[in-house]
């Protein structure tokens, strides 16, 4: 079985990390036995781009690479081979995305900076939302699409694949657009991004419209000409 880092930022020191977070649980308790190199940031306040990118820059040529929040809570037990599997037909895995990117487009989720969801039929992947399970499940459409954007609660990738293409996480975007700049990036670079059926669980729904994300904004459609 490949080995797999998983690249994550909290507020935590390690041990509350461990005991507290969802992530942290998911690794001690459910996975402690599975390949897994975690490359957490600990006690961090630095950009997650930057947290990113030195966890990408400390993996092996050939592991797995997860981007994903520290109030992730893995329930997937197939979760890894479910990654391996995906690698069969995508270079970057999420579990949720959008077939399409229109001009001006603030998230994988919506079309426009008024909150307006794009059409169901573009959309792809399912999250749940809640503090364990059951949850709410966001259901947004067929898994296994190929996507344009994807979104930045999981990420997956392969070293090798990002490096070769020179693809980092751009550290102007400290939290909010890191996603949808890199998955321009990804694009850009003609990697095949999609879904994978993946099961997991995300403790919150975002943070949208605040000063910090119209900053975030302003400075992602300067960057793309937009």
């Amino acid at each position: 079985m490949v080995s797999v880092c998983i690249a994550s930022a909290t507020r935590y020191d390690e041990s509350d990390f461990y005991s507290k977070s969802a992530l942290g649980r998911s690794l001690r308790v459910a996975y402690r036995w599975f390949p897994v190199k975690p490359k957490i940031a600990f006690r961090n306040s630095a950009p997650l781009a930057v947290c990113y990118n030195g966890a990408l820059a400390s993996c092996e040529r050939d592991d797995i690479i997860v981007f994903t929040h520290d109030d992730v809570l893995l329930t997937d037990f197939f979760w890894v081979d479910r990654l391996e599997s995906g690698f069969n037909r995508f270079d970057v895995l999420g579990v949720a995305g959008n077939a399409r990117r229109v001009p001006r487009q603030p998230t994988w989720l919506m079309i426009d900076d008024k909150g307006t969801p794009d059409d169901q039929r573009n959309l792809s992947g399912m999250i749940g939302h809640g503090q364990g399970f059951p949850c709410k499940l966001s259901m947004y459409g067929v898994t296994g699409r190929p996507c344009k954007l994807l979104d930045g609660v999981f990420l997956a990738a392969k070293p090798h694949t990002l490096n070769k293409s020179g693809i980092r996480f751009d550290p102007q975007f400290p939290f909010h657009f890191y996603d949808m700049d890199w998955c321009r990036q990804a694009d850009q670079a003609k990697l095949r991004m999609g879904t994978i059926p993946l099961c997991i669980v995300h403790e919150s729904e975002g943070n949208a419209n605040s000063p910090e994300w119209r900053t975030a904004y302003a400075r992602y459609l300067a960057k793309w000409k937009e």
